[in-house]
């Protein structure tokens, strides 16, 4: 299994975030200034949600780093993984250049935050998102969820662990 590139926590789940066996809400943001991304286009593959506070940050800028370096595992089940967080398009097509991502970063701009606040991941007194991991199923179904502390990098090992448990 990947090392998760951060330390041994204890997991928090807030109450606040859809929990495993909610229906994924659905929704379009920009993947691109240019290009959007559905999510229920989706549907047949699992799909990781890695809400995230900000471009740039130290923080989220390590855990992107840590997701693209172990991309060919998520991809070995199939899963499509999506950055998401309020910034721009424009702020995302930068930050995905000069980190070298591989995946999409999918900008909840404007309205700010709705498909954060539809997950339960938006902090309304910070204005972004917080450090929110979803694993969907293939029939678009949650099948795990976890929320970290802002300035703690959840690593990978749940998004794997919740993979390997999702039926073949």
């Amino acid at each position: 299994m990947a090392q998760s590139g951060a330390s041994k926590v204890t997991p928090i789940h807030s109450d606040r975030i859809l929990p495993a066996g909610a229906g994924a809400p659905n929704f379009t943001l920009h993947a691109t200034p240019d290009q959007t991304l559905t999510l229920s286009d989706l549907l047949g593959r699992p799909v990781i949600l890695a809400f995230y506070p900000a471009d740039w940050s130290p923080v989220c800028g390590d855990q992107m780093a840590l997701y693209n370096e172990i991309l060919p595992e998520f991809q070995k089940f199939g899963a499509e993984l999506l950055g998401v967080s309020v910034d721009g398009a424009w702020c995302h097509a930068a930050f995905a250049e000069s980190r070298h991502l591989h995946f999409p970063l999918l900008a909840d701009f404007e309205p700010k935050g709705a498909v954060a606040q539809q997950y339960g991941a938006y902090r309304d007194a910070d204005g972004f998102c917080d450090r929110a991991l979803f694993v969907i199923d293939k029939k678009g179904i949650i099948a795990w969820s976890y929320c970290s502390p802002v300035a703690v990098n959840p690593g990978a090992d749940g998004i794997l662990e919740a993979l390997e448990d999702l039926p073949k």
